[in-house]
């Protein structure tokens, strides 16, 4: 007996899920036990009487079946052997409905006896982010004093962690639509102050209309994001952006990105930006940027490296981020010397470039420290134009040793330190994927890779090649499978073809066990205009290079440790076999402690997609009805021992 999903994901009509959502009312005496004596004890002796029943037909229906299939395995050949081993499976099938349509029977008849629905975080959890400094609404930050240094360095411990439900504001609304999305948003969907209106970057523009916030488009600035992102171009030695791609560049990582300006233009451009920035408790640029509709994520330049390997990004963009490149003896670029790939180039614009500043004694002594340090590291100065200095990271390994000065080659060289220390060292050259940017496959083709490039990862392509048709499959089967769930109250009329979801219903995906990003290579090629962050698990093999390479972004992760995200970025969370990943490290967090952070990241009418072996699935539905999400278990193949969950969150308000 399966709850039903409701649709209406992102507006899509129906009846809402917030006139539908479960709640916990702590004077329900049902679900908490509150009440007389007597009753407790009825319902606890008739809840044993149901389970004691329920367990003597599972196992008589399990005896049955054995017997049964024994007389069918005694007929001889291998076409009758083959027809009791499907006729067995399909009559397993029913059996495995039978136990669970029993077990929530014995639910019901018990007097509500299960699990404990979580609780609702209180109000000043709504933007709620653990592992960094968090400041509520009930404290301001001129409340702690002059001397109180906030670190936004990534600090996780397992204890103390949040067990409730973060929900959102109450005036929250669901996101507009990809790509609508790009150019305003709901106001309320994200915390602000009012001093983010003031600042006169170029990436940090808006203008608030009443109940939403607008990004100015380029036909309203005469110093827009077009012009700088061709002036970029024509730094480089292109004609214009383009030609970004036929130069090799495909990723970028923007450092403090205001708010998703420049990646949202180069999204247009066949370019995929990740932006990070600190923690910011309002105004945050991480958050304003996700819900715009582009990937971004927490980071910090501090004293951790961030978790990507190295040689991913062909291009690393600051535009006037406050990131102090001459200090600690250049170790931040040494950090972005890393990430970039060779050939990649790096992108600054400051303030501290123009001539008028250079006039100041203690300018000029901070530009010729980044520029000795940017020397001692290979970097060519392409050109200089106005505020802005393109630098390109050297394609050529001998060039570290023909150098009179500059950081040493790594010894010890991780290829994805997962919050490491920085190090202080030349990281990558002895890598085989040492490629300049100019000699890669150019995107879309690279997202295919070809035997060679496999071979680095040591991937044998027949094994890349069942993982690609194996998750293009998939995706069409998802996308067949949401529909009825979605459409439910528009039942198909005789002749009609079946619904589709709109091409735009997601705009990204969090896969929390990407694999080699096969999720993500199926969805672009089935033309949804989404993008996935793909996450290797940090008990996974890790295949996040190969990721890179293939021209998609991602990041290491510990999933008992919380996403760097804020609430409500995602609009689907995805885990294939993650389940049985944890399984077999025994555990090493609950799985209550999982799906709570997932809850926490993922959007009011968002959708979970679990794919895992049956008997984890079925334990995994039974923790998902304690975060109230609507959890329906579907079949994949009838000779296949992995089942589908498929969950949506309900829109929760106050």
């Amino acid at each position: 007996m399966s709850r039903p999903l409701y649709r209406g994901v992102s507006g899509i009509g129906g009846k809402p899920l917030a006139e539908a959502a479960c709640y916990y009312d702590p004077k329900e005496p049902s679900e908490n036990g509150i009440g007389g004596r007597g009753g407790a004890r009825k319902r606890h002796l008739a809840a044993v009487a149901v389970r004691i029943g329920v367990l003597v037909l599972a196992a008589a229906a399990l005896v049955g079946s054995v017997a049964w299939a024994g007389t069918l395995y005694a007929g001889r050949g291998a076409a009758a052997r083959a027809a009791a081993a499907a006729a067995h499976r399909g009559y397993r099938r029913l059996q495995e409905q039978l136990v669970t349509d029993l077990l929530d029977i014995g639910e019901l008849a018990g007097g509500g006896v299960r699990a404990k629905e979580a609780e609702v975080c209180p109000p000043e959890y709504e933007n709620y982010v653990p592992c960094y400094y968090n400041v509520t609404d009930a404290v301001d930050v001129s409340d702690l004093g002059g001397g109180v240094v906030i670190s936004y360095e990534r600090q996780c411990t397992r204890d103390g962690r949040a067990t409730c439900l973060v929900v959102p504001p109450r005036s929250y609304r669901i996101p507009v639509r990809w790509p609508s999305g790009k150019g305003f948003i709901w106001k309320d969907n994200v915390r602000i102050s009012g001093q983010e209106f003031s600042s006169g970057s170029l990436f940090k523009r808006m203008m608030v209309e009443e109940d939403q916030i607008s990004f100015p488009s380029d036909a309203h600035m005469a110093d827009g994001v077009e012009d700088y992102a061709h002036q970029i171009a024509e730094m480089i030695g292109l004609r214009n952006e383009f030609n970004f791609n036929e130069a090799g560049v495909r990723t970028v990582l923007d450092i403090e990105c205001g708010f998703g300006t420049f990646g949202a233009h180069l999204f247009e451009r066949d370019l995929l930006t990740m932006c990070i920035a600190n923690y910011e408790a309002s105004g945050s640029q991480v958050q304003i940027t996700l819900e715009r509709g582009i990937p971004a994520m927490i980071g910090s330049f501090a004293k951790k490296q961030l978790p990507y390997p190295y040689l991913s990004f062909d291009m690393v963009h600051c535009a006037k981020c406050n990131i102090e490149w001459d200090k600690n003896d250049g170790i931040f670029l040494v950090e972005v010397n890393r990430l970039l790939r060779p050939g990649g180039y790096f992108v600054w614009t400051s303030n501290l470039n123009t001539h008028r500043a250079l006039r100041d004694k203690e300018n000029q002594k901070k530009w010729t420290a980044i520029r000795d340090f940017a020397e001692g590291l290979c970097w060519e100065m392409l050109s200089q134009q106005d505020e802005t200095i393109v630098w390109k990271k050297t394609n050529k390994r001998d060039c570290y040793t023909s150098r009179k000065s500059g950081p040493e080659l790594c010894g010890h060289d991780p290829e994805s330190p997962y919050h490491q220390q920085l190090n202080p060292c030349i990281s990558g050259t002895r890598s085989q994927r040492w490629i300049p940017i100019e000699h890669r496959t150019t995107w879309p083709s690279q997202a295919r890779q070809n035997s060679t490039e496999l071979d680095i990862h040591g991937v044998h392509s027949e094994v890349f090649a069942d993982d690609t048709s194996s998750w293009d499959s998939m995706v069409r089967n998802y996308w067949s499978l949401l529909s009825p769930l979605i459409f439910s109250d528009h039942p198909k009329r005789p002749g009609d073809e079946d619904p589709q979801p709109p091409f735009n219903m997601l705009r990204n995906v969090l896969d929390m066990n990407a694999h080699f990003g096969g999720l993500n290579a199926a969805l672009l090629k089935a033309g949804r205009s989404v993008w996935v962050m793909n996450v290797v698990p940090t008990n996974a093999p890790n295949y996040l290079p190969l990721i890179f390479d293939r021209g998609f972004i991602g990041v290491q992760h510990d999933w008992c440790e919380a996403f760097p995200s804020y609430p409500r970025t995602y609009d689907m969370v995805h885990a294939d076999g993650l389940l049985s990943l944890e399984k077999s490290h025994k555990h090493r967090c609950s799985t209550l402690d999982i799906f709570l952070e997932v809850d926490r990241i993922l959007r009011p009418e968002g959708w979970v997609i679990i794919r895992d072996t049956a008997p984890l699935i079925e334990a995994a539905r039974s923790v998902v009805t304690q975060l109230r999400w609507d959890a329906r278990i579907l079949d994949l193949d009838i000779a296949s021992d992995e089942k589908l969950l498929v969950c949506q969150k309900p829109f929760i308000r106050k």
